[in-house]
């Protein structure tokens, strides 16, 4: 059997690395490149974030190819029943982790990597990012010792990959906490000026939208992922189990027509610049309809209506057959 040293120089080490844009999972993935590491990125997409890259299947990482993985329903049946729990809002940190460090060692085989590695520094989040919760995400996953943390390393016990010495623990950090100054500081040295913000991650811990979600999940039981990323647009309402969301501007009004699907009802008053509504539900009869036009005549300027001798409402059921976006 080879030394993991002489291992190391004939074959190309390869390693996945779970990023996110943000500046800790650039600064993990020049790390690994620094010692020579083939870096495989991979980016998860759902409503609650990246939504942006939905119709991807790779993008550019720090001139990488990045696997774009779409989350599906299974996911949200996760956000549905945490088994560990949430946040500060809906947003179930570790059982997230959990699932996206499983499909990355799904990769990981597929590949042929050696390991993973992911931005995560130790207690920058009280949730997730805490020894107990490394250790339960390997233990959950079946990953244990094949998860690196770069940024962390030597303040954590050393990792398959170091112990192999295919990685060389010594050029690995040791931070830790909120504070992002040595991080910026890395950046500075690197060049590392393009990177998202730190507060522009997972929808689920913003109030607002953790309440939406709350909402969606008690009224409509069999919501999926399509329903998650309409609530992020518009203005939303109920009626009993019957979702309703309104646009606010013109911008929303393509938005929201653009993730309709099979069934939805869609209306809008005629030759008069108002709101958009979708109308998403199983019984959508008369009474609906008109609960939702009374909504949108709400938003809608009165002076644009009195220039309009009788409403005239155009009023579509979607028939198309409905394309998944996830």
């Amino acid at each position: 059997m080879w030394h993991p040293v002489v291992k190391f120089l004939i074959m190309k080490i390869k390693a996945i690395g779970l990023v996110s844009g943000g500046l800790d999972s650039i600064i993990a993935t020049c790390l690994m490149l620094e010692q020579g590491i083939e870096v495989i990125p991979v980016m998860f997409v759902s409503p609650f974030f990246h939504s942006e890259y939905m119709k991807e299947k790779e993008i550019d990482f720090m001139g990488l190819k990045a696997k774009i993985i779409r989350v599906g329903d299974d996911y949200l049946s996760l956000v549905k029943n945490p088994e560990f729990g949430y946040g500060a809002g809906m947003n179930p940190c570790i059982d997230c982790k959990i699932y996206m460090v499983k499909k990355g060692a799904e990769i990981m085989a597929k590949e042929k990597a050696s390991f993973i590695f992911t931005g995560e520094v130790l207690d920058q989040r009280p949730f997730s990012q805490r020894q107990k919760f490394f250790d339960i995400i390997e233990k959950k996953s079946g990953m244990e010792g094949k998860i690196l943390r770069p940024l962390s390393a030597l303040l954590l016990k050393p990792t398959i990959p170091e112990i192999e010495k295919i990685v060389n623990r010594e050029k690995l950090l040791a931070i830790s906490g909120r504070s992002r100054k040595q991080q910026l500081l890395i950046a500075q040295e690197k060049g590392i000026k393009t990177y998202l913000p730190p507060a522009g991650g997972c929808l689920l811990t913003d109030r607002i939208y953790a309440g939406k979600i709350k909402e969606l999940f008690e009224k409509r039981q069999q919501c999926d992922l399509d329903d998650a990323e309409l609530i992020k647009h518009g203005r939303v309402f109920w009626y009993n189990s019957i979702l309703i969301v309104i646009g606010r501007n013109e911008c929303e009004n393509k938005i929201i027509l653009n993730l309709t699907k099979k069934n939805d009802v869609s209306l809008v008053i005629k030759n008069v610049p108002s709101p958009l509504c979708i109308i998403r539900g199983n019984e959508i009869n008369n009474e609906v309809i008109e609960y939702a036009k009374e909504k949108v005549l709400t938003y809608t300027k009165q002076e644009k209506l009195k220039k309009v001798p009788s409403l005239l409402w155009e009023i579509k059921k979607t028939l198309a057959p409905y394309e998944e976006k996830y």
